[in-house]
């Protein structure tokens, strides 16, 4: 919801966020990467406060950023990097730093490349504290301080971070996922058939169609953790599904055998209008198609499943990565 809160104010004000290809960035200019950390229940968002974490950056670096780019693929973080693109004036760069949705920060691209994060600054929702982290001894120091922050200021706070001059952002990031979500967006709205749609558009697989019977959800540490159990309806009756998230699903289970697994991406969707439904806006009935959809490359070569498996062990997930296409045949 708050995502399209800020679709709302943007188009009411007629602003015009100007989306650039990666190749467009010169390579002497600097990209921010800007994230909202934190549980995804406890979502909130001002707009000026999260323009004042850029600023205070960009002071420290004594340079302007020439344009934003998210750190991730998200119907929030997303959004809040185009406002924040559109507050500055500055264009939003058609890519993101994951392809997806993660759930901890330092799951970046870019990492695999050895970018560092910091400088990072991190803020409160009305950033009234600011936190500037200088410099960090390795990607993972920099989630654990911007989540310990987050988990401090009601389990939310602002992030600008991953400071990448033009050249890195043309091979780092994951590119054209912006224009992409366009696409799955109109046909959503246009076709006849939008899941069909997007598991072509995506190179997805339904996974399982049922109703929700159980939720159980906790907030803590900066994070939302939930599982869900469903039971099968249509193609899926007889067989029970289980999803656990940390913020982002990351593992299901169909009738107790392995059905997806992160990095791949599984997402629940709206049986009725194919909308999706995130992990924390889940309740019992509602009546859900869970997709799985292959990650992108990079997480797939073995630095890309490493740092993912460190993630996932932390997560209390210990299953060996199986890659969507061999689970879903």
């Amino acid at each position: 919801m708050v995502g399209f809160n800020i679709v709302e104010r943007l188009a009411e004000k007629k602003c015009q966020v100007r989306l650039i290809e990666p190749a467009e960035v010169p390579n002497d200019e600097i990209v921010v990467n800007f994230a909202c950390v934190g549980a995804t229940a406890n979502v909130a968002y001002h707009s000026d406060a999260a323009i004042k974490t850029l600023r205070t950056l960009e002071e420290f670096l004594t340079k302007r950023a020439y344009a934003i780019v998210p750190s991730e693929l998200g119907g929030f973080s997303t959004l809040a990097a185009v406002d924040m693109a559109a507050g500055q004036g500055v264009p939003v760069v058609d890519a993101d730093g994951a392809g997806r949705a993660v759930p901890e920060m330092h799951l970046m691209a870019y990492t695999l490349d050895n970018t560092a994060l910091a400088p990072m600054v991190v803020a409160d929702i009305d950033a009234q504290k600011v936190v500037l982290v200088k410099q960090a001894k390795d990607p993972v120091s920099v989630e654990a301080k911007a989540r310990a922050l987050a988990a401090k200021w009601n389990q939310m706070a602002y992030a600008a971070f991953g400071v990448l001059t033009g050249k890195q952002v043309k091979t780092s990031l994951v590119s054209n996922t912006l224009s992409a979500s366009i696409r799955i967006g109109m046909l959503l709205r246009k076709t006849v058939d939008p899941l069909k749609a997007i598991l072509r558009e995506t190179g997805g697989f339904s996974l399982f169609e049922g109703v929700v019977s159980s939720v159980e959800r906790e907030t803590k540490d900066g994070f939302t953790w939930t599982e869900l159990k469903m039971d099968g309806v249509q193609d899926s009756a007889g067989s029970r599904l289980e999803l656990k998230a940390k913020n982002a699903f990351l593992i299901a289970h169909k009738d107790g055998k392995l059905a997806a697994i992160a990095p791949d991406i599984i997402t629940t969707v709206s049986f009725e209008t194919g909308k999706g439904v995130p992990a924390e806006k889940i309740i019992e009935s509602n009546k859900l198609i869970v997709l799985g959809i292959p990650a992108p490359a990079k997480w797939r070569s073995p630095d890309g499943l490493k740092l993912w498996m460190e993630v996932m062990k932390r997560s209390g997930i210990d299953e060996k990565y199986v890659p969507i296409e061999k689970l879903a045949r």
